[in-house]
């Protein structure tokens, strides 16, 4: 059997605000397989953005465990956590979150520059991944040029350029009009079964979940 790309077995967290103790996570269960678009849904309070938090290694659990490609992260060091968001992860923003100064091509190019990719595998890879997202010929362009569809195309390529185990995207398609939603969607579900990518998005909008490979409901931190 395949290893998930994201397991989360029993995990539970809590936040505090001021003398109050919310349950945000209830023991939840849940794996994402690669290549697996998983689309989260529920009410503000639900859940959604907790389990973003902790798949993308930006928040760590009160309890339970979560693997990675296998590996268990629940006591790893800051500095482990940060070179595993940086080499095997993806995010997509509602706000897309692109640098305006940059060109299209220098912000897809930027994470393998953290990287330490060398330039001219970075300038193949850049060109690689804007043809796939249908921006070749903008790669010189500035994002405040383009449309809010293309920004987020911009950014799906910039997720997945360091061709990723897994992507997290919260909200992406909620600036988003109706026909650059599925444009944007068909692309999200292309490429991330195209490259193995598994993706775990937060979502209200009816339009993505219709096109994801499964659907996770959550009510006050727990799965439906």
């Amino acid at each position: 059997m395949n290893t998930p790309v994201v397991a989360l077995q029993g995990v539970h967290k809590t936040y505090r605000l001021g003398e109050h103790v919310i349950p945000a996570l209830q023991g939840v269960d849940l794996s994402v397989a690669r290549g697996e678009l998983l689309a989260l849904t529920g009410p503000s309070g639900s859940g959604k953005s907790t389990i973003l938090n902790l798949c993308g290694l930006i928040d760590t659990a009160d309890s339970g465990d979560i693997e990675l490609n296998g590996q268990r992260i629940n006591g790893l060091s800051e500095d482990e956590l940060t070179l595993l968001r940086r080499d095997a992860m993806g995010f997509v923003f509602q706000s897309f979150n692109l640098v305006p100064v940059m060109t299209v091509a220098e912000n897809v190019d930027y994470p393998l520059f953290l990287a330490g990719v060398p330039a001219a595998e970075r300038r193949e890879r850049v060109a690689a991944q804007l043809a796939a997202v249908g921006l070749a010929d903008h790669a010189h362009h500035r994002p405040d040029a383009l449309s809010g569809g293309q920004r987020q195309r911009v950014a799906i390529a910039r997720a997945l350029v360091k061709r990723p185990k897994l992507v997290i995207a919260d909200e992406p398609t909620a600036s988003l009009d109706s026909h650059t939603a599925d444009q944007v969607l068909d692309l999200m579900r292309e490429r991330g079964h195209a490259e193995g990518a598994a993706f775990v998005i937060a979502t209200h909008d009816s339009r993505l979940t219709r096109r994801c490979d499964r659907v996770v409901a959550l009510l006050d931190g727990r799965i439906q």
